[in-house]
């Protein structure tokens, strides 16, 4: 009878198996004050943007890797249809590395350095365009288009610091990444799509 009972010994191992893979109150407040850090981390570099941009004067005239005028956003479209097409590319390999795509086999390691490599060729991609729009016509609200396109310009750096400090981070939930990194690809089509489709479409916007 007595070995059809658990042992003192048994349920002292199965609590401290409980014990180790339970979550400790801790490891919660070090995750949450992560995310609080980002998320004030977004905002902070999102406002500091808008305001710099709010009390710039624009310079019309600042070139674009040599190009003014009709050649600066025209030489911008593209740069932002090449950066979109990272941006898919990305999330691609992302959807691979958990596993979310109808393929047998399983993500080699190139996967994962092939999406950072990508994300940071994106974050590099953006910022001559990012540093034109500032100088040549910082922070406007001059039209709905013109309105989102310059708050999700302001947002995307923010977001991109904050994925930053996530990488960085241990013992977060499971969705902070995906979210992060979605909100960030996000961000690039809104952009895309304020300009380069503008653009592209004979400054009219499907929409707005």
């Amino acid at each position: 009878m007595a070995a059809g009972r658990p042992g003192r010994r048994g349920r002292f191992d199965g609590n401290m198996e409980n014990a180790m893979t339970r979550p400790t109150a801790t490891g919660r407040r070090s995750a949450a004050a992560r995310l609080a850090g980002a998320c004030l981390l977004a905002g902070g570099v999102a406002v500091a943007l808008y305001v710099v941009g709010r009390v710039h004067t624009p310079d019309y005239n600042f070139s674009l890797l040599g190009q003014v005028g009709l050649g600066a956003v025209t030489l911008k479209s593209t740069l932002a249809t090449i950066a979109v097409g990272m941006a898919a590319l990305n999330v691609l390999l992302a959807l691979w590395m958990y596993r979310k795509l109808p393929v047998v086999t399983s993500p080699p390691r190139q996967v994962r350095l092939a999406h950072r490599t990508v994300g940071f060729a994106l974050f590099a991609l953006t910022v001559p365009i990012a540093v034109h729009c500032l100088i040549a016509y910082g922070v406007q609200l001059t039209s709905t288009r013109v309105t989102v396109h310059s708050v999700a310009g302001c947002f995307f750096y923010g977001a991109f610091a904050a994925k930053v400090l996530l990488v960085q981070s241990k013992r977060l939930p499971g969705w902070a990444l995906p979210v992060a990194g979605g909100t960030l690809a996000l961000l690039v089509g809104v952009l895309w799509y304020t300009s380069a489709l503008w653009y592209y479409n004979g400054y009219r916007l499907p929409g707005l």
